[in-house]
């Protein structure tokens, strides 16, 4: 029996065909290919500047890093996301700030933001859970006359939209993440998207080992014997196979996009009346750029996902709240909210080729296992 997965990239001849350009010219690394993406990037977002990084992990350390987020720092972000976050943060030595999230859309609660901030707050970190945008309007009020930067962890969110504009168009910096998973894939990949013109050549310079100037000669696929070294940087760059990648996903995004949507509306109508099973707040995935389906389970939700795997149908949770975790763990941390969700959560499949069988057997598994409990 198949086990229908969780999720699984959308990928084709078209992308190795992009790679196989790359593997003829023989320049493999930072090239001509990333500054396309970063290009098409731009324009797709609306964004004045993007910077491919080869992770969405380093994209937000990056962020903070220019930012120059340190030791005795804070950074407020919700306990409830992928462990990276929190190690980009960390890896900063900055000292993260957990907060709950709200039951509905399980984003950023920004009145508990509000309680947590302190002299030592410098940056707040919404996660744009599921490609659900959070409510930047009560985020930017609580930053307004305050010495506080938002860097906003849209790694679900590539292609939505909030109240209109891209993620990614707003003031403050966005980190997004094109692994394999992700709304769009580079293999591996991420990018840090801003506006301030001030920040481009420091976080260019950052992402390749703080190099001065070199970057051009890297775009038009040419070595220079000769640079400096102006400040401390890291080897983030992506590199053009990855680019190459992402060139042909962009493309891809909207009809991608539009399944994913297509899928989760056939799961909103299933289980909208299944005893004991809640769906979460998704304003009609208007100008959603879906990441996961997740369902709240009310009641022996662990039996539900060992029912799931018996009948060939992965499911998942995301996430385990980052709080429990030994290395973050500290006596005092209490986030309700968090804590109820993470024993509720369930992730169903849900991926661009996922075929119409494959979606009523998940709909149908799911529904008998609800019912014989």
């Amino acid at each position: 029996m198949d086990l229908i997965p969780v999720s699984r990239p959308s990928l084709g001849e078209e992308e190795l065909a992009s790679v196989r350009t790359v593997f003829d010219s023989g320049w493999l690394g930072l090239g001509a290919q990333v500054l396309e993406f970063e290009q098409n990037l731009q324009k797709f977002l609306g964004a004045k500047h993007v910077v491919c990084t080869n992770t969405g992990t380093t994209a937000l350390h990056l962020a903070l890093d220019v930012l120059g987020i340190g030791k005795g720092d804070e950074v407020i972000v919700p306990s409830f996301t992928f462990v990276a976050t929190i190690q980009a943060i960390t890896a900063t030595g900055a000292t993260p700030v957990f907060c709950d999230i709200h039951a509905d859309d399980l984003n950023m609660d920004a009145g508990d933001v509000r309680k947590k901030i302190t002299r030592r707050t410098k940056v707040i970190l919404p996660v744009h859970y599921r490609g659900i945008p959070c409510d930047m309007d009560a985020i930017h009020a609580l930053v307004k006359e305050r010495n506080i930067t938002v860097v906003e962890d849209a790694a679900h969110a590539f292609g939505s939209s909030y109240k209109g504009k891209k993620i990614g168009s707003f003031r403050n910096i966005a980190c997004f993440s094109f692994d394999p998973i992700k709304n769009i894939t580079c293999g591996e990949g991420g990018a840090v998207v801003f506006q301030d013109d001030a920040l481009l050549e420091k976080v260019q310079q950052k992402r390749i080992l703080g190099i001065d100037k070199d970057t051009w000669s890297r775009y038009r696929n040419e070595r220079s014997w000769f640079y400096d070294v102006v400040t401390q940087g890291y080897r983030y760059h992506m590199s053009n196979i990855n680019a190459a990648i992402g060139l042909v996903q962009l493309g891809k995004f909207e009809k991608m996009n539009r399944r994913k949507i297509e899928v989760a509306k056939q799961y909103d109508a299933a289980f909208e009346n299944v005893e004991n099973v809640t769906l979460l707040k998704n304003d009609g995935y208007r100008e959603i750029g879906l990441f996961v389906y997740i369902l709240r389970i009310k009641s022996r939700r662990n039996e539900l996902m060992d029912f799931l795997g018996k009948q060939g149908v992965a499911s998942g949770i995301h996430y385990i709240p980052s709080h429990v975790f030994s290395f973050y763990r500290k006596e005092g941390i209490h986030l309700p909210v968090t804590e109820q969700i993470y024993g509720e959560i369930l992730t169903l499949p849900l991926f661009p080729d996922i075929t119409d069988s494959q979606v009523n057997q998940v709909i149908d598994t799911v529904t008998a296992g609800m019912s014989g409990r």
